[in-house]
């Protein structure tokens, strides 16, 4: 899909650019795929705001996407690719042979009537889904699993993809989009091909209401408000933030303070950081 502008009939159109959408061929979402989705507001079970700036935006029904793909030896047919607003990726609504319908992500270069596979006789073609250990090295792959069954949990975003680098044992190592090289057992199973919708990350969203109707609030800087509200407030006129280090909302250092715990279990599966490190055993 390209890149689609407009005239500038009002300033926010200028500047404003979307999607073509010519990848979609079907604007309804099929309804025994789809449930209602509850909104939080950023609000945890307590209702008290763990994630802040969200709230209002569209009414939206969430697709049940199948990311575990363990419908063995049976084909499906791509019946559709539609638009998700759950996700960046679009998705594709895939037909079985006995009549079963599932979403799967849409990887790039899928088109409407293109057979799919799921299992390990499955060959390496754009969309089928196989075990590590049955794809060859050097093949780029996404929504791959880190657990056995459990279903796939890295690399779904929009024209992202992972290549499988080397096979040993029970592990197959894995470049990853953030750099990282990270080994997964090798009976995990990985989808052929690179995440659909690359241009996403291009558009330009052009006006503040846009943003909104995708339930985002504002942001306001920390230095304009008060000393009570933001460890960066206070001061007469445009003062600085009158810390060593920019903090967050709670006064903890904002920019370079490592988070990932030091004993996390799965610090032995990265080999290689994305900042190019070897991960200190």
């Amino acid at each position: 899909m390209g890149i689609k502008t407009f005239t500038p009939y009002t300033p926010s159109r200028r500047h404003m650019t979307t999607l073509d959408k010519t990848e979609i061929t079907a604007n309804t979402p099929e309804k025994s795929l789809t449930t209602s989705l509850k909104k939080n507001a950023g609000r945890n079970s307590q209702g008290k705001i763990t994630v802040r700036h969200r709230g209002g935006g569209s009414r939206r029904k969430y697709r049940i996407i199948d990311f575990k793909r363990n419908k063995d030896g049976v084909p499906a047919t791509v019946k559709t690719i539609e638009y998700d607003p759950n996700r960046t990726a679009n998705i594709a609504l895939i037909c079985y042979a006995d009549g079963q319908k599932a979403y799967i992500l849409a990887p790039e270069g899928l088109k409407v009537g293109q057979k799919v596979m799921n299992g390990a006789q499955a060959e390496i073609e754009v969309g089928n889904c196989l075990p590590l250990e049955n794809i060859p090295v050097g093949t780029q792959v996404h929504n791959i699993e880190l657990h056995p069954g459990k279903g796939g949990q890295m690399v779904r975003s929009a024209g992202n993809s992972a290549q499988l680098m080397a096979k040993e044992g029970k592990y197959a190592t894995l470049r990853l989009p953030s750099g990282e090289m990270r080994m997964v057992p090798i009976v995990c199973r990985a989808t052929v091909g690179i995440v659909g919708n690359g241009e996403h990350a291009l558009v330009n969203i052009g006006k503040a209401g846009r943003k909104r109707h995708m339930g985002i609030r504002p942001t306001v800087r920390g230095s304009v408000m008060n000393p009570n509200d933001h460890p960066h407030g206070g001061g007469e006129g445009k003062a600085g933030i009158g810390r060593p280090g920019p903090c967050t909302p709670w006064g903890k250092p904002a920019l370079g303070l490592k988070t990932r715990k030091k004993n996390n279990k799965s610090n032995k599966m990265i080999v290689r950081r994305r900042d190019g490190k070897a991960l200190a055993k």
